[in-house]
């Protein structure tokens, strides 16, 4: 049992001087992002395949945040089908599923330039997605534009906190973005 004690011991020294090495790369690659702990718990899986490649982060930054937007988008259209809003906040809810789709279309095209960076079109490539990835944040925005100053109880608070979360996802992904275009490398 002394040798287990032991083994224990110096497993959790080991730990402890890993933990005073400084941050980890995922804790690194979120400090250019707004939502800096959503950041963390959303791509702590992706730390040890991506490393400190800006390229990596940005494209699982942009792959969570497209599950994110169309797990929301298919809440909005369940939303939707129950016709729990009707008249202004129903119109807002069409609207909105219009954004989201929107924003749908700009984050795969986004997911789709990072899967095929060049060094010789990288500025124009990162222009593009950059400008994809603005608008995608700009659709969820006019979505919450939609229901301001409308009553509606607890199911348009329900779509107001559904996707204000998801801007949150998309500006950190939008600053995963920025950093790999600052880097001027596609790799």
């Amino acid at each position: 049992m002394s040798n287990f004690r032991v083994l224990l011991f110096f497993l959790w020294l080991a730990n402890v001087a890993a933990w005073g090495r400084g941050p980890s790369y995922v804790q690194e690659a979120c400090s250019v992002t707004r939502y800096r702990d959503l950041c963390v718990r959303s791509l702590a899986s992706f730390s040890s395949s991506a490393k400190r490649s800006p390229s990596k982060w940005a494209r699982a930054g942009v792959s969570v945040t497209l599950s994110e937007v169309k797990n929301t988008a298919r809440y909005l259209e369940k939303v939707k089908t129950s016709r729990s809003m009707r008249g202004r906040n129903g119109a807002a809810l069409l609207d909105c599923l219009e954004c989201f789709q929107d924003a749908v279309d700009n984050l795969h095209r986004s997911l789709g330039v990072l899967r095929k960076l060049t060094r010789n079109n990288f500025d124009t490539q990162m222009s593009d997605l950059l400008t994809w990835m603005s608008t995608a944040l700009t659709d969820q925005d006019t979505c919450l534009d939609g229901f301001d100053g409308q009553k509606g109880g607890q199911a348009v608070k329900a779509v107001q906190n559904r996707v204000q979360r998801v801007t949150y996802f998309t500006s950190n992904a939008l600053a995963l973005a920025n950093k790999l275009a600052s880097t001027g490398e596609p790799a």
